[in-house]
């Protein structure tokens, strides 16, 4: 009995050595790839972190099982192509804000799967996207869209994902919750965060934002007005589209991802 498990524990440390040995690997398989690239803040980082964390973790916190994986893949990359099809709304806000219907897929799976799922959707979405059509805004409008989505599915998941008689109220309010988070969240951090990164980025004073801002409401005089009168009607038209959108064809899916 003393063999057995002193065997099992020696198998044990085998297993983590040559996990440790291919989390290694990949590290330096990734800073060749990122060097060879000359491409120092791409993807690369995340996606190893992402693969070490799996082969390193002995224990999985979020079960699932392969349909539920299928399904989040699938709504990843369809929400990745979703994000590719922008609609500009000149009369809210200047042309570097436009409208896409990405949110649906991720706000759906975050319904039927909880809000881990919705999280690991925005990401995939990101990735697709990425490779699809790139970057335009040196990774800057990748980060923001990532960082409100899931300001958006996470509280919508929340409060109706873990109901015990799940219902449209439920559905509506947890819509409602990540409608206003989120665009208080974007509110200030655009205004304050992500506009003045990105005129860094690309050499553009942040009065060059107020002005296109003042070209769509001429009350925009600086970025606390520009928030107020350009990203909150903006915020609020764009969630409050795709959580209506949701409402209505959530139910006729459901079964199809194995959700309630």
């Amino acid at each position: 009995m003393l063999k057995s498990a002193s065997g099992m524990q020696m198998f044990g440390d085998i297993v983590r050595r040559k996990r440790y040995f291919y989390a290694l690997l990949m590290i330096l398989l990734m800073i060749g790839v990122a060097e060879l690239l000359m491409e120092r803040e791409i993807i690369f980082p995340e996606m190893a972190a992402l693969t070490i964390g799996m082969w390193i973790v002995d224990k999985r916190v979020w079960q699932v099982s392969r349909a539920s994986m299928v399904a989040l893949m699938i709504l990843g990359a369809v929400a990745g192509v979703l994000m590719n099809f922008e609609v500009p709304l000149p009369f809210l806000a200047p042309s570097f804000y436009q409208l896409d219907f990405s949110e649906i897929p991720a706000l759906i799976g975050s319904f039927a799967m909880g809000p881990v799922a919705g999280i690991l959707i925005e990401l995939v979405k990101i990735l697709v996207h990425l490779v699809t059509k790139g970057t335009m805004t040196a990774g800057v409008g990748d980060v923001a869209n990532f960082l409100f989505g899931c300001s958006y599915v996470v509280p919508a998941g929340l409060i109706y994902r873990y109901q015990h008689k799940k219902t449209r109220t439920h559905a509506v309010a947890g819509m409602a919750a990540g409608v206003i988070l989120t665009t208080v969240l974007a509110c200030f951090v655009n205004a304050f965060v992500l506009l003045p990164a990105y005129g860094k980025a690309f050499g553009m004073p942040v009065q060059a934002f107020i002005e296109m801002g003042a070209a769509v409401h001429s009350g925009v005089t600086n970025l606390l007005t520009f928030a107020i009168m350009i990203l909150v009607p903006f915020n609020l038209f764009k969630y409050t589209l795709t959580s209506v959108i949701v409402f209505f064809i959530y139910k006729r899916i459901r079964v199809i991802l194995r959700g309630d």
